[in-house]
């Protein structure tokens, strides 16, 4: 995978993370235990340090920056969408911060928040936990339910699951030139968009 060292600090990956041979790692980046990092996610220690704690998954094209002497941070089980920029903040535990938000310098995203997709959090801004915040800039919305939190929760399992089944099955191949009959689909009882879990009651 593309991994840079430089000025003499190389990136740090625990044995059961996976990390996308097509991330790209550069220098003060340390990637805790069972974390998954997607194709395409940039994270760049090469003024402050990046870190992800254990269990937290960071998706395509995610981008991780920060400031000098800055550490860019998401804690235990946080979960950061598609498209998403995080710069010299914090995430908190259990967190997840939606598709395409941008989350700026010395921000602080409480516990078991959910930042909604497309959000601009702005630099210094403290948000507490368990709260629902979107918009430009983003706001807090109102307070999580338990089955808000519990469906965030259940989607980041999914991702940890997904750490162990690219660590014990994934790899290049050559694609095939038609579909075979009858192939099989990969199937998640349970795992559904927020807007059809409530639709189901579910949250």
């Amino acid at each position: 995978m593309p991994c840079y060292e430089i000025d003499g600090l190389k990136p740090v990956i625990h044995p059961t993370a996976f990390v996308h041979p097509d991330a790209v790692l550069i220098g003060d980046v340390i990637v805790g235990p069972r974390c998954y990092v997607a194709p395409l996610a940039s994270l760049r220690g090469d003024f402050g340090r990046i870190v992800l704690e254990e269990g937290c998954n960071i998706q395509d094209t995610c981008v991780m920056h920060g400031f000098p002497g800055t550490d860019t941070v998401i804690g235990q089980d946080g979960h950061v969408g598609h498209g998403a920029v995080l710069h010299g903040c914090r995430i908190g535990r259990n967190a997840l911060v939606g598709m395409n938000a941008v989350v700026m310098d010395n921000a602080v995203v409480g516990e078991e928040c959910i930042v909604a997709a497309c959000a601009f959090v702005k630099a210094g801004v403290e948000i507490p936990p368990r709260k629902l915040v979107a918009g430009m800039p983003a706001k807090v919305v109102r307070d999580l339910s338990e089955q808000e939190v519990a469906w965030k929760s259940d989607g980041t399992r999914t991702y940890q699951e997904l750490t162990e089944r690219c660590l014990a099955t994934l790899k290049p191949c050559e694609p095939l030139a038609e579909m075979e009959p009858g192939r099989k689909r990969f199937e998640f009882p349970g795992v559904v968009p927020l807007v059809e879990a409530k639709k189901e009651g579910k949250a």
